[in-house]
């Protein structure tokens, strides 16, 4: 069964866009796809100037490492690591040498400077995803994907991830593309993209607030 029907959609470097539409509209498969974490059946992704859909998948895990931080709904944190250990983690992998240093400069700057030393069981949900956000900025990505980052916080919690999002995309300069149903994390966007059962509805421009 074909979930997209004929997507044919560019996002500019340093754009922040939003992906809005009914459950079951396409919105996560596109951002998956766009992340090279599904593949299409046909056509052709084209991220950093490089065809996602032609690389097998170490490849893609190596581009992904390189190049986009990810944030999902559910956290997905690492249960048996701390919060500076669940953020050093991708610059390890890359690398880094001053993997804890750089994982201690992304938890200040969600505000969890002195969590680090704690368990994800330990951590509320609005905290979970700060350090969700923190590993996802650490490598400071070129293409930040957010797959309904607030859908399961409080309001409160929300409206603080929301403000957090933006400023870790406007502190790197990354592109930031989001799934989303809430309509105050949409209007954040510099364009929207509606969907509805798997196609493009309309594209709208919003004011940054």
């Amino acid at each position: 069964m074909k979930i997209l029907h004929g997507i044919s959609l560019d996002v500019q470097s340093g754009e922040s866009l939003g992906l809005v539409g009914p459950s079951g509209s396409g919105k996560s498969s596109l951002l998956m796809l766009m992340g090279g974490l599904e593949r299409a059946s046909s056509g052709h992704v084209r991220a950093l100037g490089q065809d996602l859909t032609t690389m097998n998948e170490d490849q893609l895990a190596r581009f992904r490492r390189g190049n986009m931080g990810i944030v999902f709904q559910s956290f997905h944190l690492i249960p048996t690591m701390t919060a500076l250990e669940n953020v050093a983690t991708p610059l390890e992998l890359a690398g880094h040498d001053d993997a804890f240093d750089r994982a201690r400069e992304e938890l200040r700057a969600v505000g969890l400077e002195d969590r680090g030393d704690h368990y994800p069981s330990q951590m509320s949900g609005g905290e979970q995803q700060r350090v969700a956000l923190a590993r996802a900025s650490a490598p400071r990505p070129k293409i930040l994907l957010a797959d309904e980052p607030t859908g399961n916080l409080d309001g409160a919690n929300g409206a603080a991830i929301i403000d957090l999002l933006f400023g870790l995309r406007d502190r790197h300069g990354a592109t930031l593309v989001l799934v989303t149903h809430a309509p105050e994390l949409a209007d954040r966007c510099d364009r929207v993209v509606h969907l509805r059962d798997g196609r493009i509805e309309e594209t709208s421009a919003e004011a940054v607030a």
